[in-house]
């Protein structure tokens, strides 16, 4: 017997009913965005591993998906670098591309590369999937979609209020209850020279992003271990343990950071941030832990958290002031964010929030009963679908009770039904599979029935 076929951990397939509930994902965030001003692009799925190495960091850069080059892509590589296994350098020899890591590097390339066709500020969203060599968990996937939206060429504060003010819609059509939280990794940078270790603030600032994942024991041992001493360790306890409100938190920070021009002006940034987002519906929460593990944002960072559900971010972002220098175009200032499509996916399906109509493929299925039959009914349906009515009639002429299996089996709602008696009145029998109750109806009724 052949071995049945799998596809690689991480990844996963979708059936028509998934799709119909992704799709409703898409298309939620796809009209917010919308309405905003964002415009969609889209990039490879591979980009050059030039473009996408040293970027994420010496973390994201492990994390990457590499290709081989096509043909004979052991050319040119001698036993000697097999054998030795430095991997690092083979990947050089055997891969010039890569599948992207995220959205926002293939974006930073695509503003440079095509600056002399856009209008700044660009308002870009993207729905695209992306890959990564993570180890598959819960709520974490090797190929998953990310929905982004990014404003290069400004460097207002405005975007970061209306960024925030999306997310905040996009969760409310949505119906989950969220946490955004928001920090700013100039206020990070300020604490990195208050405790004397500024030339450790990417070592820092991975370690502090992973609080909610491994605890604060092992988040000290890891500052240590990248050479905080225990003072310094000592010193960012009272900030990554500090409570109470926002105004609370800004007014002990801006004590902490009085010294620091670099930290006092994140503080300014968040402040301002929070200040107009006071009608916010969603919980909103300045959290000095947040750090974004990134290397390239440089100012407000975002992320949030659902409520009712135990699963990682759902989405996040930041601002990044150098990204496309990286690419040979300094002084191009961006902020965006990044819906997690996967993750607000398992969300809804645990809270059970997606509308009915989402779920629901086929409205009318027309029944079969044989040549004259589906003459009659073709008309009828082709007048449903116009009405926007989601229609089919069953292709073949077998028996009835086959039929209604089909349509419980789909959870359609409705069955026409046409017969002799039925053709020489001209209506059909109308059926609500839901309630039982049958209706002798003409075609108009019939759409008028059916969109109640």
């Amino acid at each position: 017997m052949a071995q049945k076929p799998s596809i690689p951990k991480g990844t996963r397939d979708f059936g028509p009913q998934e799709m119909a509930c992704r799709n409703y994902i898409f298309n939620t965030i796809r009209q917010v965005y919308a309405l905003y001003g964002f415009q969609q692009i889209e990039t490879p799925a591979m980009e050059n591993l030039g473009t996408l190495m040293g970027k994420y960091g010496e973390e994201g850069d492990k994390l990457l998906f590499k290709i081989l080059n096509s043909g004979d892509f052991l050319k040119g590589v001698g036993s000697e670098d097999i054998q030795k296994g430095a991997t690092g350098h083979l990947a050089a020899q055997l891969c010039e591309k890569g599948l992207r890591y995220d959205l926002t590097v293939p974006f930073a390339r695509y503003v440079v590369q095509h600056r002399e066709e856009l209008t700044l500020p660009f308002r870009r969203y993207q729905i695209q999937p992306v890959w990564r060599a993570d180890r598959p968990q819960k709520g974490r996937y090797r190929e998953f979609y990310q929905c982004d939206a990014d404003v290069v060429g400004s460097d207002s504060l405005l975007n970061e209020v209306e960024l925030m003010q999306i997310v905040d819609t996009v969760f409310q059509r949505f119906g989950i209850r969220i946490c955004i939280k928001i920090n700013n990794r100039k206020i990070l940078s300020g604490i990195a020279e208050m405790i004397g270790a500024a030339d450790k603030i990417v070592d820092i600032t991975v370690a502090i992003d992973k609080l909610d994942k491994i605890g604060l024991e092992n988040v000290n041992a890891e500052l240590l271990e990248n050479g905080l001493s225990e003072a310094q360790v000592e010193k960012l306890q009272p900030i990554i343990k500090l409570s109470g409100t926002n105004a609370e938190k800004i007014a002990t920070m801006r004590q902490v950071l009085k010294d620091s021009e670099t930290g006092l002006k994140g503080i300014e940034e968040v402040e301002y941030v929070l200040s107009k987002l006071s009608s916010l519906n969603s919980q909103l929460e300045l959290d000095l832990t947040l750090a974004r593990g990134l290397n390239y944002y440089t100012g407000c960072i975002f992320e949030v958290k659902a409520l009712d559900v135990q699963i990682g971010s759902i989405t996040g972002g930041g601002r990044y002031d150098n990204l496309t220098g990286i690419f040979g175009m300094p002084g191009i200032s961006g902020v965006g964010i990044s819906f997690g499509a996967d993750r607000i996916y398992d969300v809804l399906n645990q809270l059970n929030l997606y509308p009915e109509e989402v779920t629901t493929a086929t409205q009318l299925l027309f029944v079969n009963f044989g040549e004259t039959e589906t003459n009659y009914c073709l008309p009828i349906a082709g007048k449903a679908r116009k009405a926007g009515i989601r229609t089919e009639i069953y292709p073949d002429s077998v028996k009835m009770k086959k039929q209604m299996q089909y349509a419980n089996a789909r959870n359609i709602p409705f069955v026409a039904i046409a017969g002799e008696s039925e053709i020489a009145e001209g209506k059909i029998m109308l059926k609500n599979m839901l309630s039982g109750e049958q209706k002798l109806v003409t075609p108009e009724e019939l759409i008028s029935e059916i969109l109640m």
